[in-house]
């Protein structure tokens, strides 16, 4: 059947967005992607041999993995069938399961199960795909925006090969417009409109490589050319290009990402990059209470005592939000950003509680040294419990000789303040406690 309806799209394009006309029918026809179906790539390779495995296609929007899969399909023996994860349902794939047992049972050919937003499976519909996937009832070709490794469960992925597929540069960009204007069959050839370089330029930069948006910017801008006699110039398609969308999946892979820039750059000492990521994330949609949470904590895991005044500014800063909202408490956001990614850095203290940490968990419960014990009854006291205990207030502010680790830890080191900041003073001043040189 879908060879059929493949035959009506390529002779009745009435209605059918440009990006679906334009889709490329064959490997030679493809643009990009050179690493994955590049003439002596393994993909490629499969192809030409009809030796197909299944894959998850992992990549941003528009970059082709529907088309790819399309394009498999066509190239090998394969019946090409697709299904939504979100749209479709169990009962649509197990008839989609018959036919290809059918299919292969009968007439030995196989079938290319292709699954759109294969993330939006659960683990019970990944499990249940799983047994045709063994069997080879069908080929599994899944396409996902979101990371394999996150989205699809360990046993279906162990029988798939992952291939990414990356962004289209402009280059790539520029020759897919370029053959939708020319084209006169199923592109934009018989509107006859004129299009200023500049104007391709501009659709290849801001369709952030998303041939999809590039071509559904270029389909609009051209027919109002042609519709007002003027030439597709920038500013129609910039009108065009107007509704910016951001890659951006609060639950996704990209979220992490940008999550992960912004801190770095913070830590970096680049307040440029980082006020610019924390605005990314903002204009996302991203809840700004998260994007304090994490200043909260980086001023602590970050800076730590290198400047104990990083703290107080997060905790202000989320307290200032939480009464002024948006979007009075950006103002309070930015200063916190800003001024954490500039100020002095020391994850010492982190380095203190995770080492620390370590030790209780590998030495267990050891024992308090009695002379740190507490000794509320006569009993108690008896029992030897604060024997020997040095109180530094009666030893003019500190006892230089005690020790309060248990026995088996004595002498270990777990904070050790930074040349940085506040912490110097603190360095020197430990040192002088410990008898140590500063």
């Amino acid at each position: 059947m879908s060879d059929l309806f493949d035959h009506a799209n390529e002779t009745n394009d009435t209605g059918i967005p440009l990006s679906d006309r334009m889709r490329p029918r064959s490997l030679a026809e493809m643009v990009g992607q050179e690493h994955v179906i590049g003439q002596q790539r393994l993909l490629a390779k499969a192809i030409r041999a009809d030796r197909i495995p299944s894959m998850i296609l992992w990549g941003p929007p528009g970059t082709g993995k529907t088309t790819l899969a399309r394009v498999v399909a066509h190239e090998t023996k394969g019946e090409f069938e697709p299904f939504s994860a979100v749209l479709g349902g169990v009962p649509e794939l197990r008839k989609i399961i018959k036919r290809a047992a059918d299919r292969k049972k009968f007439y030995g050919k196989p079938t290319v199960l292709f699954v759109d937003e294969i993330h939006r499976f659960n683990k019970a519909q990944q499990d249940a795909l799983l047994p045709h996937v063994e069997r080879g009832t069908v080929v599994l070709i899944g396409a996902t925006t979101e990371n394999p490794s996150f989205a699809v469960n360990a046993a279906l992925l162990s029988r798939a090969r992952v291939f990414r597929l990356e962004s289209l540069d402009e280059a790539a960009i520029r020759a897919l417009l370029e053959r939708a204007l020319n084209d006169k069959t199923h592109g934009l050839g018989e509107l006859d409109v004129e299009v200023t370089d500049e104007a391709l330029q501009t659709i290849a930069s801001l369709s952030r490589g998303d041939a999809r948006r590039a071509l559904g910017a270029l389909e609009l801008a051209a027919h109002e050319a042609a519709a007002a006699g003027h030439p597709l110039s920038r500013e129609l398609v910039a009108e065009a290009l107007a509704e910016k969308t951001l890659l951006y999946d609060k639950s996704g892979e990209e979220h992490y990402n940008v999550v992960s820039a912004f801190i770095k750059s913070m830590r970096g000492n680049d307040p440029d990059a980082a006020i610019y990521w924390m605005m990314r994330m903002l204009e996302a949609g991203d809840d700004p209470r998260f994007v304090l949470r994490r200043m909260i904590i980086f001023a602590s895991e970050d800076v730590g005592n290198a400047d104990p005044v990083a703290l107080q500014t997060a905790i202000a800063a989320d307290a200032a939000f939480q009464r002024l909202g948006m979007p009075e408490g950006l103002f309070a956001m930015a200063q916190c950003c800003t001024y954490l990614a500039s100020t002095v850095k020391s994850n010492a203290s982190y380095k203190a509680w995770t080492a620390a940490r370590a030790d209780v968990r590998e030495h267990g419960s050891l024992p308090v040294p009695m002379k740190l014990r507490n000794a509320p009854t006569r009993a108690m006291k008896d029992w030897g419990y604060g024997d020997g205990y040095r109180n530094p207030h009666a030893e003019g502010g500190h006892a230089a000789e005690e020790t309060y680790l248990p026995d088996a830890l004595t002498g270990k080191r777990y904070y050790a303040p930074r040349e940085s900041g506040f912490e110097i003073k603190l360095r020197a001043r430990l040192a002088r406690l410990r008898g140590e040189e500063s």
